[in-house]
């Protein structure tokens, strides 16, 4: 790579740059109400001690572009919105490979709590699953876990993903350091790039310690290679 192309990638990272997605969200006066979830035969309740943490991020426009004419992404996808970023869950990991999971019966979500937190997870449903999966894990009320999730989301700075996608033979390690050189404490060692079988990205995971610290990525949890090549789709930009 030339010289000319790694500076515009340090450029693509600067904090200054991080309001340069565009990202609109209204919440509509009535919400979805969701389906109660818990364990399943497939998906079992597992109480394990937590290890560490993952927060991990959904890229918006690739979500919406595999599933946006589906009823439940509509307020993501179809009413006008626009998100670059969205926060999937925070994740409770294991001190292995298996992490603690649906640790408790989890009532519905009330309306006001799916309220708050519509414009960082763009789905009832979704934060449903994430309170019964993962929250009831490592919080006493839904409230007290989208704090923690929302407000680890919210500290985060974001490279101008326009940009970024227009950059030719873009690698998922690209895409990892212009994440942290807009982030100051984070490198690319301590997240994950995920790409679907289309080289398309799709989430970035960022690895925490128990006190929800970045932390070193441990080896199990995978991701796309670093040199792999990944594309960025843009929606109708």
């Amino acid at each position: 790579m030339t010289r000319l192309a790694l500076a515009a990638l340090a450029l693509l990272g600067q904090p200054a740059l991080a309001q340069a997605q565009a990202y609109r969200c209204a919440v509509p006066a009535t919400v979805e109400t969701p389906r109660a979830e818990g364990p399943t035969d497939r998906e079992p309740a597992r109480l394990l001690p937590i290890g560490g943490y993952t927060l991990a991020l959904s890229w918006a426009a690739e979500y919406c572009h595999g599933n946006g004419g589906e009823r439940s992404a509509q307020f993501q996808c179809g009413t006008g919105n626009r998100f670059g970023f969205v926060l999937h869950g925070l994740w409770p990991d294991g001190e292995g490979a298996v992490w603690p999971q649906y640790c408790r019966p989890a009532a519905l979500l009330p309306g006001a709590t799916i309220r708050r937190n519509l414009c960082a997870t763009p789905s009832a449903q979704l934060l449903q699953h994430e309170w019964a999966k993962h929250g009831t894990c490592m919080s006493d009320t839904p409230d007290a876990y989208f704090a923690r999730s929302t407000g680890l989301f919210a500290r985060l700075r974001f490279p101008d993903m326009d940009a970024l996608s227009r950059v030719r033979g873009l690698t998922a390690g690209q895409v990892a350091q212009a994440l942290a050189t807009a982030n100051p404490g984070l490198s690319p060692a301590m997240m994950r790039i995920v790409a679907n079988r289309r080289g398309w990205l799709e989430e970035v995971w960022l690895c925490l310690d128990r006190r929800f610290r970045y932390a070193t990525c441990p080896a199990h949890q995978a991701g796309t290679p670093p040199d792999a090549r990944v594309k960025i789709w843009r929606g109708d930009r």
